[in-house]
């Protein structure tokens, strides 16, 4: 397995542990120490306690939003990677630019940073602008 597929094996897995609303598996993928969150709407959170203590209260909702992943490109740099990929909730075309970086320990790859951020629609087709007209007044 290569390095962007192990990466991206990570990074699907965690998305499988938010589907299935699995603190455990979470746990697993985070790095002991030097992480960090920031949710969509939420204040910055450090440290592993803090970090999985916000999923803990999100996976266990039974409400919680479902997300839908896609569109990943990954970047590796020795030993630290980033996938840079668009999250879509609940099919309702609200989209999220999600970053996961991940950080090689003992082998495998664990999350040590997850952020993501609303953007404008993806299906929203407002017209193109006009092109400015070449006039001078």
């Amino acid at each position: 397995m290569t390095d962007e597929d192990a990466v991206l094996a990570a990074n699907a897995a965690y998305y499988d542990a938010f589907a299935q609303g699995d603190v455990g598996a979470m746990s697993r993928l985070w790095a002991s120490d030097e992480v960090s969150c920031i949710h969509p709407g939420w204040p910055v959170l450090v440290g592993r306690q803090v970090v999985l203590n916000s999923y803990r209260n999100i996976l266990l909702n039974p409400d919680r939003e479902r997300i839908a992943h896609r569109d990943h490109t990954v970047m590796i740099a020795r030993s630290e990677a980033r996938v840079l990929c668009l999250e879509m909730i609940n099919g309702t075309g609200v989209a999220l630019a999600a970053t996961n970086l991940f950080r090689r320990i003992d082998g495998d790859w664990r999350l040590i940073h997850h952020q993501a951020s609303p953007i404008a629609s993806l299906f929203d087709e407002a017209p193109a602008p006009a092109p400015p007209s070449q006039r001078l007044n």
